[in-house]
């Protein structure tokens, strides 16, 4: 138990037993709440948020059924169907812990208590409803992520998007894995989220961890969880994301950047469906609906050097490959006007349209960052335009000669440009076309770490 962590009610008439439990609880507990008086629940917990409650089985003196505590209990779960409920019962009544602990009680502590007994039954108590908490606060943030996604919905008119429409709309109902194949920027978590939200596990948690940004000597820990002292640093219990996950939909963004010996750990906990945390003794059931996203090309996840294909065979029962936006060029114009829409209603700014010209000309650009490029063209135009319309100065595209439009200007930066930003845009371009859009090799070739090359693109809306 995390030293004086929580908060505990203790329910029961005897004061020995509330003395008792105060006095061994007090070096583990933030807060100790004690009761003698049952009626007084509803208004405690309407009042606290108690992490667990130990709860006595019979309150008037010759009782023995358990009657009582049964009322009581479900007069707690009914107004908090999460409360973590420990009964005190005498041990000649064992059996009726039991009958409670079919009713919704967490756990039994028998009298005269064990203290070894009641810490470790409360140090248990503790880290489920921890485990609860971080779900909820999971759940509250997709539901927050949902909302706010509505915003950023799955946008094309294009026969290549309708076409991934069309298999998100088949794939999403069932429990088949689905493995998302395309460039960076091309939404493949977006693609994820619609999977996810037209799933039958639409209600539960939708967990997204980017491999491409975890160490690799933080992968167990992240994916699997550890225990208090499994490693150095470990100071408390994590919940890791396979198990946090649990009941619903676990993103694998970047899969294709794990190393092979992790692939092979990865693909062992998938195959068993059972976790065990770093420092852990006993593995964990869990289930959860794996998506997975990776930004190679299909020639290299098939070779055996770069990526195991039994795990490949576990993680694409579904394939979805996005298309980069230079092919659905007729999806810019509709991408572009609702992200105009969406951030000029973030920024308090009367909607505006595109001049043809600048429309022309962000329809005819490459986008080599896609529609996360398009996205933060369109939100900068929005911030710093001052004309009644979008004009091609709005958009700094830097396209090269070959690829003007029609009525506009053929000007570009000039050669001897020093301008700090626009070089290291440029170097991170060409590292990344030069690699095909592979972060690690890029990263490698520019002397940074994943995690900062991600962070320059997000920087550079690449």
């Amino acid at each position: 138990m995390s030293e004086r962590s929580g908060h505990l009610l203790i329910v029961d008439d005897d004061p020995d037993i509330r003395t008792a439990g105060q006095l061994l609880l007090k070096r583990h507990l933030a807060k100790i709440t004690t009761t003698g008086d049952p009626c007084q629940l509803p208004q405690l917990l309407a009042e606290h948020d108690f992490d667990a409650i130990l709860l006595d089985m019979n309150f008037s003196p010759g009782e023995s059924d358990g009657a009582q505590g049964f009322y009581w209990l479900k007069k707690i779960l009914s107004q908090d169907p999460q409360a973590v409920v420990i009964m005190i019962t005498a041990h000649s009544g064992v059996n009726i812990a039991v009958e409670a602990m079919k009713l919704g009680a967490t756990d039994f502590i028998a009298k005269p208590w064990q203290n070894e007994k009641v810490v470790a039954t409360l140090s248990a108590a503790l880290k489920l409803r921890a485990s609860q908490k971080q779900t909820q606060t999971l759940r509250q943030a997709n539901q927050l992520l949902s909302d706010t996604n509505r915003t950023s919905a799955l946008l094309g008119a294009s026969p290549a998007m309708q076409q991934v429409m069309g298999l998100v709309a088949r794939a999403a109902p069932t429990d088949a894995n689905v493995l998302i194949l395309g460039e960076n920027g091309t939404g493949k978590e977006l693609v994820a989220r619609q999977l996810h939200a037209q799933s039958l596990r639409k209600d539960q948690v939708f967990m997204a961890i980017d491999l491409g940004a975890v160490a690799e000597t933080l992968f167990e820990s992240e994916l699997f969880g550890h225990r208090k002292g499994a490693f150095t640093g470990a100071q408390e219990d994590r919940l890791g994301k396979l198990l946090a996950a649990n009941g619903g939909t676990l993103f694998l963004d970047e899969v294709g950047n794990l190393p092979l010996h992790l692939q092979a750990k990865l693909l062992t906990v998938l195959e068993q469906r059972r976790v065990t945390p770093l420092g852990a003794n006993q593995s964990q059931p869990f289930d959860v609906r794996v998506i997975a996203a990776t930004n190679l090309p299909p020639a290299q996840l098939r070779d055996e050097t770069r990526f195991r294909q039994d795990l490949l065979f576990r993680l694409n029962t579904v394939e979805l490959q996005l298309p980069p936006l230079r092919e659905r060029g007729q999806d810019i114009a509709l991408i572009a006007r609702h992200y105009a829409r969406v951030y000029a209603q973030k920024y308090h700014q009367a909607p505006r349209e595109f001049s043809p010209q600048a429309l022309a000309a962000i329809t005819h650009y490459r986008w080599p960052g896609n529609v996360r490029a398009l996205r933060h063209a369109i939100e900068r135009a929005v911030i710093l335009s001052q004309t009644p319309e979008f004009e091609v100065a709005d958009f700094p595209l830097d396209m090269p000669p070959e690829q003007t439009y029609a009525g506009a200007s053929a000007s570009r930066e000039l050669p001897e440009d020093l301008n700090l930003v626009r070089q290291e845009q440029r170097i991170i371009q060409t590292a990344l076309k030069k690699h095909g859009y592979n972060i690690s090799h890029a990263a490698k070739e520019l002397g940074l770490t994943r995690a900062a090359l991600y962070r320059r693109m997000e920087k550079h809306g690449l």
